[in-house]
C-alpha cells in the first residue's frame, strides 16, 4: 500500500541532500517572501519544506515525522474512517498555512530566508496530541504528557516569535501546530468532544 509519511521522507532526504551539494537548489526552493511577492513565486510555500539547514534539522524533523507520521496516517484512514489523502492534505495544507504570517511580515525583506519542515512536522505531531492528549513522548530523555508537551511548545513558540534573533521560524511552529489541530477537527468533528473528555478523564 501506498505510504505517504515514508514517501515525504524520501523526497525529502534526498532533496535535502542535493541541496547540501548544490546551493543553486537551495536558492530555488526557499521560503524567500520577496520572490513570492514580487515573483509570484508561490511553489516556495511547499517546496521550502523539502530542504533543511544542516543534518540535524533534517534528522530531527524527519524522525518526528516517522514516529508520528506513520501513526497518524493509519489513524486517519482507520479509527477516523478517511482517505488517506486527508493526511496528505494535513502535511501540505501546513506548510502553506504555516508561512503565510511569516510571508506577511516579511514580504517586502530581502534579507529574510526559512526553511524546514518543521510547520508541517508541528501540524502532524499536534493532531496526535489532540487525539492521545495524556499519550507520554519523550522530550530530550523525559517523558511528559503529550497535552503538557503542546502548552509548553505553544507558549514557547510565541515568545520566540516575539523576541525574535535566533533565525528560527517559530511563527511556522506556531501555526503549523494550530492548522494541524483544526484541521483534524474539521475533517472529523467528533474528535474536539473525544479530545475534551479524554483531557479531563486522563
Amino acid at each position: 500500500m501506498f505510504d505517504i509519511t515514508l514517501t515525504i521522507i524520501i523526497v525529502t532526504c534526498v532533496i535535502t541532500l542535493t541541496g547540501f551539494r548544490n546551493g543553486k537548489v537551495v536558492d530555488e526552493l526557499i521560503f524567500w517572501p520577496p520572490a513570492i511577492n514580487k515573483k509570484h513565486q508561490y511553489y516556495r510555500f511547499i517546496t521550502c519544506g523539502l530542504i533543511h539547514a544542516d543534518y540535524m534539522h533534517l534528522i530531527f524533523n524527519m524522525l518526528t515525522l516517522y514516529f508520528f507520521g506513520t501513526f497518524m496516517e493509519a489513524h486517519y484512514q482507520g479509527e477516523l474512517g478517511l482517505q488517506k489523502w486527508y493526511y496528505l492534505a494535513l502535511y501540505i495544507g501546513a506548510l502553506i498555512v504555516s508561512n503565510i504570517p511569516t510571508y506577511l511580515k516579511h514580504r517586502n525583506d530581502y534579507n529574510y530566508r526559512s526553511l524546514g519542515a518543521s510547520g508541517a512536522v508541528s501540524a502532524v505531531l499536534f493532531a496526535f496530541i489532540l487525539l492521545y492528549p495524556w499519550q507520554r513522548i519523550v522530550v530530550l530523555v523525559f517523558p511528559v504528557p503529550a497535552i503538557v508537551y503542546g502548552v509548553l511548545f505553544l507558549v514557547y513558540s510565541a515568545y520566540m516569535s516575539r523576541k525574535g534573533g535566533d533565525n528560527v521560524n517559530h511563527d511556522a511552529h506556531f501555526y503549523g501546530a494550530l492548522f494541524g489541530i483544526l484541521f483534524t477537527i474539521f475533517v472529523s468533528p467528533n474528535v474536539a468532544g473525544d479530545f475534551w473528555n479524554k483531557l479531563i478523564h486522563p
